[in-house]
């Protein structure tokens, strides 16, 4: 039996992957990755990708778009939309899932591979879905850090390996920039990375239209720009780790102090 670890450079699709190699041995696991390209994946998620694979003793195995050089953000300009189908992001079908399924296709046998991903506990409906999907294809699924009760390990620090910087700021290892991500996100992109920021509204310009479809419609980076402008003149946090009611909660409130308190300076004008 194959066991395939979809190995995202994520905390806890390490996890799975230290539990699949413990459980089935390496020479039955690979690690397969999707390597994106380095301006919207954190030099610091490469490194702990290269650290756990080389504590289990395995090779990254690459799953990768045809264009090495393209994000998110090019495939979706080549491909005229953000979105496609059932209104699925088009970035993951052409970054993640139609290299997934070639290389499936071609290196693993249908009944005799299990497809383990990392999800936890609180996820039910994506690991629902996610188990429909690869029984399509012929393969079962596997989610060890939701599912298996014996488990050997609950962080990489147990092993010596620091989990990724980046979640000091971002829920997840997902691309800077996610095309899924809300605005709270793009509010960090928009503090930290401006050369991102310009590239999604240059795809915006480019398609004809939004990355971001709220309840009103489609609201475009630009039209955000002066708002998050505000924002970070008012100091508020550059985070996905708190809440996001809570954290629009604190913007608002930052932001009125700020406003207040500049309102209420004295003036500098000298009279005669």
């Amino acid at each position: 039996m194959l066991h395939v670890v979809c190995y995202s450079g994520g905390h806890t699709s390490a996890i799975c992957a230290i539990e699949v190699a413990r459980r089935y041995g390496k020479e039955n696991t690979v690690l397969l990755n999707h390597d994106m390209h380095f301006t919207v994946e954190h030099a610091d998620i490469k490194r702990f990708k290269k650290e756990v694979a080389e504590y289990l003793g395995l090779q990254v195995t690459y799953a990768n778009h045809a264009n090495p050089n393209w994000d998110q953000f090019d495939v979706c300009v080549d491909a005229g939309a953000f979105k496609v189908g059932s209104g699925s992001e088009l970035c993951t079908s052409r970054l993640k899932t139609e290299p997934f399924a070639a290389w499936l296709k071609e290196n693993a046998k249908q009944g005799e591979t299990t497809c383990h991903y990392g999800f936890d506990a609180n996820e039910a409906a994506r690991i629902q879905r996610r188990t429909g999907i690869i029984a399509s294809m012929g393969y079962r699924a596997d989610f060890p850090a939701a599912l298996w009760v014996d488990r050997t390990i609950q962080k990489t620090e147990e092993i010596g390996i620091a989990r990724p910087s980046t979640y000091s700021i971002f829920k997840h290892g997902n691309c800077v920039g996610c095309l899924k991500a809300g605005w709270q996100h793009w509010y960090i992109v928009f503090c930290t990375r401006p050369d991102i920021w310009l590239k999604g509204i240059w795809a915006e310009e480019e398609i004809g239209y939004a990355i971001h479809h709220d309840e009103g419609g489609p609201v475009f980076l630009l039209d955000m720009q002066e708002r998050f402008e505000k924002m970070k003149a008012a100091g508020v946090p550059a985070t996905e780790n708190v809440p996001h009611q809570t954290w629009w909660a604190q913007a608002r409130k930052i932001v009125r102090i700020h406003e207040s308190s500049i309102a209420t300076l004295p003036c500098d004008c000298h009279q005669s």
